[in-house]
């Protein structure tokens, strides 16, 4: 059962994957009410994971400052 499966962290692409075969699997309406929940619980948690790995992207994006000579570099900045 896909559904038992302990959440991994892995990269956004798999993890935006994975939750587009939860939500297959629930539109279909071929799952038991049990693994209903358990699948809404694992894409509940995958979308928070996808959500914090792309504030931290952003993060690092908006600390990436084009210098004066035209070059690129990391900014310090507190929003961390």
């Amino acid at each position: 059962m896909m559904a038992s499966k302990k959440l991994q962290r892995g990269s956004l692409e798999g993890s935006l994957k994975r939750l587009e075969e939860i939500v297959d699997s629930l539109e279909e309406g071929k799952v038991s009410l049990d693994e209903a929940v358990q699948l809404y619980e694992e894409g509940i948690l995958l979308s928070k994971d996808c959500a914090e790995k792309l504030k931290a992207t952003e993060l690092k994006i908006r600390k990436l400052a084009k210098s004066v000579g035209g070059d690129f570099e990391i900014a310090e900045t507190d929003e961390e």
